[in-house]
């Protein structure tokens, strides 16, 4: 069997764990605010136009308030939590399928008391994430529920 991801076969070995399949650090660079998460790359191969990552954050945990000139297409698939995209917050489950436009404002938590892990396909080659300056940060927590939700 080749080395390519899409010629082998990995199995999983239980939630949100494959054969093979290493946990990496959510992210390599300093002052970039997150907790507790972590992440997988599934699937990359120069025959696909994206990537295929999984991340899973502990109870508590949190992904970056970020936005890129990419999509992201991302699909629960353990836990509950809750996301911010743009100027929504809305509660996820397993299962649920949430869309992000490019150079919209996002993020994930797992509110719930419980691990949340999810799928999330993105284009191979993609633009680095973009922080909210103090200003866009400001402008956002005047919606209360967002407030709320950055506070948690």
């Amino acid at each position: 069997m080749s080395d390519s991801p899409l010629a082998s076969f990995r199995p999983a070995l239980g939630p949100g764990d494959w054969d093979q399949v290493p946990v990496h650090a959510y992210k390599q660079e300093d002052g970039v605010p997150f907790k507790d998460i972590t992440r997988r790359l599934l699937f990359s191969a120069p025959a696909l136009a994206c990537e295929l990552r999984y991340f899973e954050m502990a109870p508590g945990g949190y992904s970056t308030l970020e936005r890129h000139e990419h999509v992201h297409a991302v699909l629960i698939l353990r836990g509950r939590g809750q996301c911010l995209v743009g100027t929504q917050v809305r509660p996820v489950g397993t299962n649920d399928l949430v869309y992000i436009e490019a150079l919209t404002w996002h993020q994930f938590r797992a509110t719930a008391g419980e691990p949340l892990g999810f799928l999330c396909m993105v284009n191979a080659q993609r633009d680095k994430p973009q922080l909210p300056s103090a200003a866009e940060l400001a402008a956002l927590k005047r919606d209360p529920a967002i407030a709320h939700f950055l506070a948690e």
